[in-house]
Formats: structure tokens, sequence, C-alpha cells
């Protein structure tokens, strides 16, 4: 071997030595047992173990496969059939009081008139009351008043045959006597006696033939309770005017001389005839019938 052979391999391995030298004094040795094997030199290389981490070391697991689902056959789910329940038959309830069997509207008046001496006070007023017809020809009556009118005939009570005392003022002019009034007195407190809790009862059972009384007229398509309501609503709307009234007498028949007496409807002209007080009263238990109806 030549020389400048020997002084390199020399040269390399005063190298190596320097190198370990150095790094004996320099090395800081790690936390823990790890060894550091040093290879000899110029046969191996260096294989420096990394310093531990100091993050906790991670262990990932492989995901485990998704197991195998075996393939079956598509079930096919059967509808469920729609169970229709019987209708229930509606339970009847048995009346507290038998059914009122009625009678033909011909033959009626004899069944309003037991109705009515069941009442309290109702055997007063059935010695005012007209003697057939009874239905129709309050049918008639109400019908007329909801419409703000007064039948002169054809009523279903009987008639105050006392004349209206009235007072000359003049061959023209004329006023009533304020004991014109009294003439209703008896009559109005017989209607006002009426229990009306019981009034409204027989009212009630005899509604069917009230109602055909009204179809018989011509009101098909009328409830004749609504006639009813809207007769009760005129007579309430009557002005309370107090006396004495003037009148004039043109024809046969008396007419007040005030036109903004004259100018009212004829049920309530009528009214105004029985005297303030007496009107007030026929109001007032006319008012407490509707309500309870």
């Amino acid at each position: 071997m030549s020389k400048f052979g020997l002084w390199a391999i020399a040269g390399i391995a005063v190298s190596t030595l320097l190198y370990l030298v150095y790094t004996a004094f320099t090395f800081e040795a790690p936390a823990g047992t790890t060894t550091v094997v040093i290879a000899p030199p110029g046969l191996q290389p260096i294989v420096k173990e990394p310093p531990p981490s100091i993050l906790p070391e991670i262990l990932l697991e492989p995901e485990p496969e998704p197991p195998a689902i075996a393939a079956s056959e598509p079930v096919v789910e059967t509808l469920p059939v729609e169970v229709v329940e019987p209708e229930s038959e509606p339970v009847v309830e048995e009346p507290d009081s038998p059914v009122v069997q009625l009678p033909n509207l011909s033959d009626s008046d004899s069944f309003v008139f037991e109705g009515l001496r069941a009442i309290r006070n109702g055997v007063a007023v059935i010695r005012l009351l007209a003697s057939d017809q009874l239905v129709r020809k309050f049918v008639v009556l109400v019908d007329n008043i909801s419409r703000g009118e007064y039948p002169q005939t054809g009523l279903p009570y009987r008639g105050v045959e006392q004349e209206m005392p009235v007072q000359n003022i003049d061959e023209n002019l004329f006023v009533m006597d304020a004991s014109a009034h009294g003439r209703f007195d008896q009559i109005i407190d017989i209607f006002v006696a009426l229990d009306t809790d019981q009034a409204v009862t027989l009212y009630q059972s005899l509604s069917p033939l009230f109602q055909q009384a009204y179809t018989e007229i011509g009101f098909r398509n009328v409830n004749f309770d609504d006639t009813l309501r809207s007769a009760v609503n005129i007579i309430l709307r009557t002005p309370y005017i107090e006396g004495p009234y003037q009148l004039v007498k043109p024809s046969v028949m008396y007419l007040y001389a005030d036109a903004s007496i004259e100018n009212l409807q004829n049920v309530q002209k009528q009214l105004i005839r029985i005297g303030p007080e007496n009107t007030e009263k026929i109001k007032a238990k006319l008012r407490d019938f509707v309500l309870r109806l």
C-alpha cells in the first residue's frame, strides 16, 4: 500500500477518534434507561436512537370490519286491516214527565184551557179569553204586532165594552179623561199575575200548534218564535208618554191631536190608551217571558 493510502486511513481514524471524544463530552444522557450502542469506528455507521417522546403514546387499533349481513329475502308486511266499529245507537233518556199528545189544531181549545187551569192565576185569565180558536187568533195577533199593526177584530181575548171617557174642549177638540186608563187595570193585573215559568212551559208545549197555525196564514219558512220576539220588541220600544192626551174625531174613531203620538205604530198607540203605568207592567212581564223562552 502506498504512503498516501496509509495517511488517508490514519486521518480517518484520527477524525473518528476526535469525534467520539467530542461526543462524550457534549452528550447528555436522556432520562430513563435507554442504552446507546456505538458501532466500532470505521466499520458500522453510528445508529442513534431518538430520545423518548414527551407525549403519551397513542395506540391506534384497527377498526373492526362491519359484520357481514346475511342476505335474506325481503319481508313483505301485511297492511293492517281497518276495523270499522259499529255505530252505537244513541241513548234515549227517559223523560221526567210523560210525552204530551197534542190535539188537532181545530180541536185545541179545550187543551189550551186545561193548560191554563194548571197555571197559577190561569183560571182568571180564562175568563178574559175568547171561547174558540185561541191558537189561531193568538198567532194572528202576534203577527200583526210584529209589523206594528193591531187588529180590531178576531182577537183572542174579550174586548172592553166600556167606551173611552173624554171631555169636550170644543166641538173639534177633546181630551182623554184620566179615568180612561182605569178600564184596563184589572185586565193588566190578571195578566201580570200569571206565573212566568209555567206560562213559558205551556207556550213551549203548544209551540207545534202555533207553528202550524202560522203556516196556515202563509209563513211556511218563518219560525213563529222569532215573530213573537219581534212583536215583543215593538212593544218594548213604545215611548213613555204621560197625559192628558188631546184627541180629535174627524170620523168615527178618535185620533191623537199630537202628531208625534198619532204617527206612532198602531200597536204603540193602543198601548198609550191603556196608560203609561199599565204599559210599563206589560213591558216588564213580556221582557221576563222572552228571557226565559
